[in-house]
C-alpha cells in the first residue's frame, strides 16, 4: 500500500492535488472520497476533471447522484451519494453498468453505497484543520499503487 499525506491552504491547492492525480490517471479506477461537508471533495474532483480538459462548471451531483464526463480517452463518472436513502437505489439507477465500464469513478460519500460499490483502488480523505486541509491518499489495489507511485513527483512539488 502506498500512502501520501498532504497539507493544503485554499481551494487552488486542493484542486492541484486532483489535477496531479488526473495527469497520471489510469483509464479505469474506483476512487472513494471521504470527508465532512465542506471538506473539499468536490473541489478535488473539479481539479481532476479540469486537468482532463473539462471546460465547464464542476459541481456536486447531490440531486442527480451522478455526473458523467467524456474527457479525451477517459470516461469519468462523478458520484455524490450523500442523498442516497438506500444502497439498493444504485441498482435501480443502473450504477452497476457505470462501475463496470472502462471509466474512472469518483465517489463522494461511498459509505452510503453499502455493499453495492466495487472496492476502491484509491481512497482520498479530506479533513479540515483550522485554515488548512489535510489530504490523505491511500492505495488499496495494485492499480492504486501504480497510480500513486506515478503521481509522487507532482504531489511533492
Amino acid at each position: 500500500m502506498v500512502q501520501v499525506d498532504l497539507l493544503t491552504v485554499g481551494a487552488a491547492e486542493t484542486e492541484a492535488i486532483g489535477a496531479c492525480l488526473a495527469s497520471t490517471s489510469p483509464t479505469r479506477a474506483m476512487v472513494y472520497l471521504h470527508g465532512d461537508l465542506g471538506a473539499g471533495k468536490t473541489t478535488w474532483v473539479r481539479g481532476f476533471a479540469q486537468a482532463l480538459g473539462h471546460q465547464g462548471v464542476v459541481k456536486s451531483p447531490t440531486y442527480t447522484l451522478v455526473e458523467p464526463y467524456e474527457l479525451g480517452n477517459i470516461q469519468l463518472f462523478h458520484f455524490d451519494l450523500y442523498r442516497l436513502h438506500d444502497p439498493q437505489e444504485l441498482e435501480y439507477m443502473g450504477a452497476r453498468d457505470l462501475f463496470g465500464a472502462q471509466a474512472v469513478c469518483l465517489i463522494e460519500w461511498p459509505e452510503r453505497g453499502g455493499g453495492e460499490l466495487p472496492d476502491a483502488d484509491l481512497v482520498v480523505q479530506l479533513r479540515v484543520t483550522g485554515a488548512h486541509r489535510q489530504v490523505f491518499l491511500s492505495s488499496l489495489t495494485s492499480i492504486g499503487e501504480r497510480w500513486l507511485t506515478a503521481a509522487q513527483a507532482c504531489l511533492t512539488t
